[in-house]
């Protein structure tokens, strides 16, 4: 327990130890960062102010955007500060937090990735009931399930993670406090029970995983009967985006987190982590906006009433 109460504070791993590198990093995080920001919020006001996109696809759009803009806001603006002011050091409570957060936004991120397909899933494959099954009272039950669900699971992990003794230094070999580099400092001890967590949690992104690919896979199916090309093509242009989305998130994430961990970050790790944590906040609203003419309309609508206005 002794070890344990040591530990203030982690050091993370910065990007370079040259200043004009760190401010480079600075820049290029921050133009990321706004982006992200700018992407999601756009999708946001224009879900929320067009009554055209009041439907189940675009309410739990909507929801996918503003985890985004958490997840990121978790993990790019302390590395952008941390840069900014030459320092490498987080708090013990802020790594806590830093983790919580991530754990939440990232899980909930999946679990609305999947309840998106299941809504494709039923409006593609059983028109007929789609309003029955996915109606407004079902949206907002499954939304309040996936956000009750996750914080219960964010609060489990996080405590296992932090219930450990820390023994091996306070060096996270990664730009934020990343779990399977956390257990490197863990004492063996403990170290058993969060590799079962970590064990539990790959079996459910594993469910996740094999339930999106069931639901194309009878999506696709189904697409294919269809005899009109026009009709096709309105099908798949509501499902590429969302399939695109998926496998980016699910590539990037798999491969950080079932390789082994060595022994120091390689310059590949480190461009991994960037990719399944920043990158998803970024190409989710461009993905989206560019393959979906109702997005695309009702920013053009959005923009063309905030110009009228200042006229």
């Amino acid at each position: 327990m002794s070890n344990r109460t040591t530990v203030t504070e982690f050091l993370l791993l910065g990007f370079s130890d040259v200043q004009e590198l760190q401010i480079l990093h600075f820049m290029v995080f921050l133009v990321i960062y706004l982006a992200a920001l700018i992407g999601n919020l756009l999708i946001i006001t224009v879900v929320v102010l067009d009554h055209h996109l009041h439907t189940p696809m675009y309410f739990f759009l909507m929801n996918l955007s503003i985890l985004d803009i958490g997840s990121i806001s978790v993990t790019v603006p302390k590395s952008m500060a941390n840069s900014l002011m030459n320092i490498r050091s987080i708090s013990y409570s802020g790594c806590v937090a830093q983790v919580f957060l991530f754990v939440f936004f990232v899980s909930a991120d999946l679990a609305f990735l999947t309840v998106m397909a299941y809504d494709r899933y039923v409006a593609i494959c059983q028109p007929l009931h789609y309003e029955r099954v996915i109606n407004r009272r079902a949206c907002v039950q499954m939304a309040a399930g996936v956000w009750i669900s996750v914080f219960l699971y964010s609060t489990f992990h996080t405590g296992i993670t932090f219930a450990v003794s820390f023994c091996g230094g306070n060096m996270v070999d990664q730009f934020f406090c990343e779990i399977p580099l956390l257990l490197k400092l863990a004492c063996s001890d403990t170290y058993l029970s969060e590799t079962w967590a970590i064990a539990f949690s790959v079996c459910l992104a594993s469910s996740c995983f094999v339930l999106i690919i069931v639901s194309y896979v009878h999506i696709f199916t189904m697409v294919l009967r269809i005899p009109a090309e026009q009709g096709r093509h309105k099908a798949l242009s509501t499902c590429l985006p969302h399939l695109t989305v998926v496998s980016l998130f699910f590539c990037t994430a798999n491969f950080a987190y079932s390789h082994p961990t060595s022994s120091s970050t390689s310059t590949l790790d480190l461009v991994v982590a960037v990719l399944y944590s920043v990158l998803p906040a970024v190409m989710n609203p461009i993905i989206y906006s560019m393959r979906n003419k109702e997005i695309k309309a009702a920013l053009r609508k959005l923009i063309a009433r905030m110009l009228s206005t200042k006229n």
